[in-house]
This record gives C-alpha cells, structure tokens and sequence, in this order.
C-alpha cells in the first residue's frame, strides 16, 4: 500500500507555478475541446436558494453521494480556470495574454473545498472525484481515501520501487511520470521520484 509522506525535500523548486505555467506544461493541441469562454450563468437569490435546498435534500436522501469537481472551485482562491470567459485557454484563443493566477502553492482551499471536507466527515459524501492539479483538496483537509484526483497532483511524487507518496508543499515540476529529480527517504529504498501529472494523452 501507497504511503502519504510529510512535504520536506531537499531540491525544492525554484520556480512557483500558476495556472498559465502548468497550462503550458501539457503538450501542445489545437483543440482544447469543450466550449471555451462560453458565458458564466448567475441566478437569482430565489433561484439560487431553492436550488440549494433541493442540492441539500438530495445529498440527505442519498445512499451514497459522490461529487466532482473541476476548475471553478478554486476560482474564488485566485486560481485561473482554463475554459471560462477569461480562462487561459479562452485568452489563448482569442490571442491575450493570459489572466493572473495565484501561485498553486500559496494558494488556499475556499468555503467549497471546506464544504465538502464537511460533508465528507458528516458521513454525507463518500467520495470526492476532482479533475484539478492544485493540490487544494489535500490541503483542506480531505483523505486520500475520499479523494480521486483524475488528472494527478501537482505537489504529488511517487517513488517508482516501493510506491510510497511524498505531498510536497511545493510543485514537483514536470508532466507525465517524469522523474523529478530526487529520491525517495524511505529507509533502504531511495527509489526514483515521479510526477504524477496526466498529459492530454
């Protein structure tokens, strides 16, 4: 079984990353897919109660609530989305220069991301199923064991030998299982350490 270790190393990093920089990880493509910059819906106070009571009402009645999650969660912490109107593959497209976006590292988990840390521990929420890097989940206080990161971690590496994991409080640098540079502080093992980004394929 995979371990979760503390976040010291040794080679930290010294870039800080943001949406646009992991953005310009991934291998390039045209086509982003989805609608890009399609307009952002606000309701109305009374829309926007009743639809929360029935989201309350159908997580209560539910045998087992799963949610997932993507971009939009850690927009109100300063994290640029990729799609949105003034997404980073939205400016791309339409040729600007991509927003500002808070560094991934100094970036905190916002009252959603608390939320459902909330519900997860209410029994409520079996699992969280996010399709964000930013790592902001791990550090709302969310388990391993309720949380399925489909497109990886960007403060997650994972020793190629022995398996074990290293939360970082950094970006590990890198996309697609590469190795990072350091090794692992396992007694007996020092294994090489990987990313455990996805790139598009």
């Amino acid at each position: 079984s995979e371990e979760l270790e503390g976040m010291s190393a040794s080679k930290k990093p010294a870039v800080d990353y943001g949406a646009s920089s992991y953005a310009e990880r991934l291998t390039p493509r045209r086509e982003k897919g989805g609608g890009l910059g399609n307009p952002e819906h606000y309701d109305d106070d009374g829309a926007f109660a009743r639809k929360t009571l029935r989201l309350a009402e159908l997580i209560r009645s539910s045998k087992s609530c799963v949610i997932l999650t993507g971009a939009g969660i850690s927009t109100s912490a300063g994290v640029s989305d990729f799609r949105g109107p003034n997404g980073v593959w939205t400016a791309e497209k339409k040729g600007v220069k991509p927003p500002a976006s808070k560094s991934f590292d100094i970036a905190n988990p916002t009252l959603t991301h608390m939320g459902l840390v909330g519900l997860v521990k209410a029994g409520r929420v079996k699992m969280i199923i996010s399709q964000n890097v930013d790592g902001l989940h791990l550090r709302s206080g969310l388990t391993r064991e309720h949380l399925a990161e489909l497109h990886g971690n960007l403060f997650m590496e994972t020793c190629e030998d022995c398996g074990a994991e290293y939360l970082r409080d950094f970006d590990v640098g890198g996309i697609s299982f590469r190795r990072t540079g350091r090794t692992c502080e396992k007694n007996g093992c020092n294994g090489a350490l990987r990313d455990n980004l996805l790139d598009w394929e």
